[in-house]
């Protein structure tokens, strides 16, 4: 049985349920975030961009802006591109840093908070807690047809990939696991997905920390 959004109502249940229960913590981190990203950089809080969702609609996907204001993103739908057709991993473009960041903007994106205002996309019914990373419509544009057969489950806040490699991975081995989280949906997946979540971002952090201090050492001249 589907939500009138077409989710699944188990899926739908879920979202909700793990939403209103951790309201308490969720809700005063993003009032912090929100005030810091104020006091550190003038222009919005929030960073709209169009995505693609479930089976190929499209909405406005919500993030706390984490670069400055009218700054060239080109250099990122390249890298993208670059990714798409090779066999690297997706390493993030700004792992080593990027000046076009806010203060702190390095911070969020490394742990995953930049992304924490998709709740609100989870509430409207555009987005679940789990699911394949929403992609944007120039990447949506390069994909082959049977890639597009992640697009069969809801783009989430985390999900198979995120918990599985994510930035070690391939952009292939991305859409091979996407596509299986499709395949499988399930409540317990869903659920198992949430509980390894923090454990992905810890060693994310951890893994940019790394990438910074190696590029730190690296542009610094031999004594």
């Amino acid at each position: 049985m589907a939500h009138s959004n077409g989710f699944p109502f188990w899926k739908r249940a879920l979202d909700l349920s793990c939403i209103v229960l951790s309201l308490p913590f969720w809700l005063p981190l993003m009032a912090l975030i929100a005030l810091a990203i104020k006091v550190a950089s003038p222009g919005p809080v929030f960073f709209r961009q169009e995505r693609i969702g479930f089976r190929g609609g499209r909405f406005i996907c919500l993030k706390f802006r984490s670069m400055r204001v009218n700054v060239e993103t080109a250099v990122h739908e390249n890298y993208l591109k670059q990714l798409m057709q090779s066999e690297r991993p997706m390493t993030k473009l700004d792992a080593a840093g990027d000046h076009r960041l806010i203060p702190w903007g390095r911070v969020l994106r490394a742990a995953g908070l930049d992304e924490l205002p998709q709740i609100f996309n989870v509430l409207r019914g555009e987005m679940s807690l789990a699911g394949p990373r929403p992609c944007t419509i120039g990447e949506f544009k390069c994909y082959q047809d049977w890639q597009k057969k992640r697009f069969e489950a809801p783009p989430g806040l985390t999900g198979y990939w995120q918990v599985n490699g994510k930035n070690r991975t391939t952009f292939r081995e991305m859409i091979d696991m996407d596509i299986w989280y499709a395949e499988h949906m399930s409540l317990l997946l869903d659920v198992e997905i949430m509980l390894k979540t923090p454990w992905a971002i810890l060693w994310q952090v951890i893994g940019h920390r790394t990438s910074a201090e190696s590029s730190k050492t690296a542009d610094e001249p031999f004594i």
